[in-house]
């Protein structure tokens, strides 16, 4: 497919991303994890860097990256290496961040995600182990800076993409994607407020046919809203720019919500300016085969594979087992309802849809929806059997939703919601419709349909909307021809 262009410039995005790994300590030291906790509470000697110390590996830290690379088909390095990547900052106690470069345990793989109904795939580079450096305080003290180093030394997977991605729309896309998989495989709680799931996007635009262009990285973007608005106002920019006759230069840029623009922090330093060098106070990673086979064991079912299932299985379309398969909740609330009543596909429609609807407008997760899989499976073998219209279902959802009672066929007797089916009853009522509309039938048999649309209108009313319609269309059309 065509990239999209924006004034004749194509759109060149790749993401870094940092996702904090879900262990109970840091990844070289004993230190425990949390948030919120007094400044400097939660270190210890090694995480302030004091003479003396060395770095000890976190296994659960490893066994976590082992997951990622078996969730997204990458590459599981049997022998990787730590590196020091220098720089000096005041919340880097060390002077020095250790990290993996030359040879990072997860290498290759790919996402793939659905953008409307186009399947996309965005190829990986890496995935390395690193350390995160502290915080710097700037609020806290007047005409000063203070150093928190609770975080410091907190175990980090940074996810890097190839340069694949051609719009924002798709770059969110792919960030809501791989959220997804590290929250589904419980390596990361991914909580962007907290800063445990943080994206940085390198951003650059080109002509069709050039060179990519030169990129700027913005950093830390720590929601989906933000990245959204972020990025949008980068390739505005640096069009303008291009256009004005300036040259882009490589920097790195923080955005800011209050005013929707991002600015330069600081030049972008190349791989170079860090001058790696392998950390000598830890040995090469091994990992060997059957660690990788203990830990496949153990994996949940992935996302693809539960959507693969589901079209195999249930006979869904592609859109629909992808859409279903967002969290590990909403596939299992799927399949319980899909089971209980027979009818998949109106299960995915009434899941996508009014479900869906109500759990983003009250900002809830399916696991809090009011309505249980039981209670819809049982609203849809209703419409199913004919028993109710659809415009009765939604009153009969909108009940069980507002706690208005649990039981789908008490609130369809409760509220007098039961189709009319009997055929000589609603033969009465169309013949008596017949007879009061002269004019509307002789319309229809001149061969204007919309008069049948009002025949079929006075059935619905003179029944208060309780006629079946496909019965009425049925027979209305049976005595008019």
């Amino acid at each position: 497919m065509t990239a999209k262009l924006i004034h004749g410039y194509e759109v060149v995005i790749g993401f870094e991303t940092h996702a904090q790994l879900a262990t109970r300590s840091k990844i070289f030291s004993r230190a425990p994890i949390g948030f919120g906790a007094a400044p400097n509470t939660l270190t210890s000697a090694l995480d302030c860097a004091l003479p003396g110390t060395l770095p000890v590996m976190n296994r659960q830290a490893v066994e976590h990256a082992i997951r990622l690379g078996l969730a997204l088909g990458s590459h599981i390095a049997p022998r990787s290496i730590f590196a020091r990547k220098n720089y000096f900052y005041p919340d880097l106690p060390k002077g020095y961040q250790i990290s993996q470069f030359e040879i990072p345990v997860v290498q290759g793989g790919e996402v793939s995600f659905f953008l409307g109904d186009e399947k996309k795939t965005v190829r990986l580079v890496r995935a390395h182990l690193e350390e995160d450096a502290g915080k710097s305080v700037h609020d806290h003290f007047d005409g000063a800076t203070g150093i928190d180093l609770n975080r410091a030394g907190t175990p980090l997977l940074e996810i890097v993409t190839e340069p694949d991605i051609r719009s924002t729309e798709e770059a969110v896309a792919y960030a809501r994607e791989l959220h997804k998989i590290v929250t589904w495989i419980g390596i990361c709680d991914g909580n962007m407020q907290e800063g445990n799931f943080r994206c940085d996007a390198n951003v650059s635009v080109r002509r069709p046919g050039q060179p990519l262009g030169t990129r700027r990285e913005i950093k830390n973007l720590n929601s989906f809203r933000n990245m959204q608005i972020a990025i949008d106002y980068e390739i505005r920019w640096q069009i303008e720019q291009l256009e004005d006759g300036h040259a882009i230069e490589q920097a790195t840029v923080l955005f800011n919500p209050d005013t929707g623009e991002t600015r330069a922090m600081r030049t972008k330093e190349d791989s170079a300016d860090y001058r790696y060098f392998p950390d000598p106070d830890l040995p090469p990673l091994v990992i060997a085969p059957e660690w990788v086979e203990q830990v496949r064991a153990s994996m949940p079912e992935l996302p693809r594979h539960m959507a693969a299932r589901f079209v195999k299985d249930y006979g869904l379309p592609e859109y629909d087992a992808t859409t279903l398969t967002q969290s590990q909740a909403m596939g299992a609330y799927f399949e319980a309802a899909a089971k209980a009543c027979g009818q998949p596909k109106l299960v995915s429609n009434w899941v996508m849809g009014e479900i869906s609807r109500r759990l983003n407008n009250e900002e809830i997760g399916i696991e809090a929806a009011p309505v249980k899989p039981q209670q819809l499976a049982a609203l849809i073998a209703r419409i199913h059997d004919g028993t109710i219209s659809n415009n009765a279902a939604k009153q009969v959802f909108e009940a069980l939703w507002r706690g208005e009672g649990s039981d789908v066929d008490a609130i369809i007797e409760a509220k007098g919601l039961k189709q009319m089916n009997d055929t000589g009853a609603l033969e009465a009522i169309i013949d008596e419709v017949i007879a009061n509309n002269a004019a509307n039938v002789e319309q229809y048999k001149a061969g204007k349909e919309k008069a049948f649309n009002a025949l079929v209108g006075q059935v619905m009313k003179t029944t208060k909307g309780k006629a079946n319609p496909a019965q009425v269309n049925a027979l209305l059309k049976a005595k008019l021809s």
